[in-house]
């Protein structure tokens, strides 16, 4: 079998990254059987400097930054890369044309899957920067999704949550039951389905805690670089 390598750009945070790797690695073997396993090269960049970077709104030197890292992968030999953030796909135009492989983009493998469940309007929680600014939205939006995001004051705990607690490995009880006021607050205005659009949320998260759609783009993500790593 000829497998093709993937490019993981991770570390934002690891914790999510590590979920990338698991579940790449669980999912080849269950396509594949045996002794099978993804073959991965992963840069896992310090994120401390990366939050900075978003902080100070620096970033077109994000962008560079992250855009070295994607061609760093490809010359040792990655068929593909994939950004294990959806924030900083806020700049994955950089990293796309910085390499000559393919490039997979985190927001359009969850746009395939919400057009497959014919769901027309969506609530999005993730980073302050990806619920409020058009980067994330605005693929949505193009492809017809409706995209409802949480009020300020929700907003306000779902970033706080995402960067004080999941990506520092703390998953806490309380918070889980916020999350999940305010993801049943925008199903009172009509949403069909909500997108986790941070990749850590998944560890706070999961479809059994709601009876609407929940789109985690993490296991998305990694089911279409499974697809493609498998691809002829």
């Amino acid at each position: 079998m000829k497998m093709k390598t993937i490019g993981l750009i991770g570390g934002m945070s690891w914790e999510s990254s590590d979920l990338y790797y698991q579940q790449l690695n669980r999912k080849i073997q269950q396509r594949c059987g045996g002794l099978h396993s993804a073959k991965v090269i992963l840069n896992s960049v310090n994120f401390h400097d990366i939050e900075v970077l978003q902080r100070e709104n620096r970033w077109d030197e994000a962008g560079q930054y992250l855009a070295q890292n994607a061609m760093q992968l490809v010359a040792a030999g990655a068929d593909v890369i994939a950004l294990c953030t959806n924030t900083m796909h806020k700049v994955a135009a950089q990293i796309e044309g910085a390499i000559d492989c393919p490039f997979v983009h985190i927001a359009d493998a969850t746009i395939q899957v919400i057009q497959q469940q014919k769901i027309q309007r969506v609530g999005l929680l993730g980073t302050a920067f990806t619920m409020q600014q058009d980067f994330y939205k605005g693929r949505l939006l193009a492809q017809g999704i409706d995209v409802l995001i949480p009020n300020s004051n929700d907003q306000v705990i779902v970033h706080e949550v995402i960067y004080q607690e999941l990506c520092q490995g703390k998953i806490i009880a309380s918070s889980k039951q916020q999350y999940l006021r305010i993801i049943q607050s925008m199903i009172e205005q009509g949403v069909e389905g909500v997108i986790l659009g941070c990749t850590e949320i998944g560890l706070l998260i999961q479809q059994q805690n709601l009876n609407i759609p929940v789109f985690d783009t993490t296991q998305i993500h990694v089911d279409a670089l499974v697809n493609f790593a498998l691809s002829p």
